[in-house]
């Protein structure tokens, strides 16, 4: 009888690390649909079926819950982008539709437009939080990353194209893809396939690279 008691008691103590990621998890699906003004610790314990009180026990104030949320985000984001270049690794040559446009394209389709929305919430959070912007900040740099290189590769001579075209050509493409990204936060899909996305970001590229400054409008002194 002791036995089994104490079988039970482990079964419900919880582990501290997950417990912590689910209740991170509820907070990304209220934050999606509710938005910053509708999360509260009492809506993430509800959310995430547990007894009262238990989010203000691992996240004591709102923005600890709010940078605990956004690290869990980008983790997320991190694990995305590692799946799909591992996916891309055990292909022989450029995948095709590319990584890029495929993670975008996830981005804007549930359940990932879930984290999308949350993170485009917390994003006008961190203007005013400057950990919180350092956490987002680690997965904006590995998507930028993968964004320039995959450019080069949707671009014919890409890889002959000066270090400065090609930033300003991730700016603009960036720019697009936020954009796309925002309207289909707001329900407003406009893109439908990854090849779709791959013809489009070739075509804002090429027309670019036409233009007088050659991809240099978004420089200082490029206008």
């Amino acid at each position: 009888m002791a036995q089994h008691q104490s079988a039970a008691v482990k079964r419900r103590k919880p582990n501290p690390a997950e417990r912590r990621r689910d209740l991170c998890d509820a907070a990304i699906e209220l934050l999606a649909a509710e938005g910053a003004k509708g999360l509260s610790h009492l809506k993430v314990d509800r959310k995430a079926a547990v007894p009262d009180g238990t989010t203000s026990f691992y996240f004591r104030t709102r923005s600890a819950l709010l940078r605990a949320v956004a690290e869990r985000l980008a983790e997320l984001d991190l694990e995305r982008l590692q799946s799909i270049a591992d996916d891309a690794g055990r292909h022989s040559g450029n995948p095709t539709p590319s990584l890029l446009s495929q993670v975008v394209i996830q981005a804007a389709t549930e359940p990932q437009l879930s984290w999308t929305k949350a993170r485009y919430e917390l994003t006008m959070q961190a203007a005013r939080d400057p950990a919180m912007a350092a956490i987002l900040q680690r997965a904006t740099d590995a998507f930028t990353k993968l964004h320039r290189e995959i450019l080069v590769q949707l671009m014919p001579h890409g890889a002959e194209l000066e270090s400065a075209v090609v930033e300003d050509l991730s700016n603009v493409t960036l720019t697009f893809i936020n954009g796309l990204l925002m309207r289909a936060a707001h329900g407003d899909r406009v893109v439908d396939s990854p090849e779709q996305l791959d013809a489009i970001l070739a075509a804002i590229a090429a027309g670019i690279l036409k233009s007088h400054h050659k991809g240099r409008l978004t420089r200082p002194g490029g206008g």
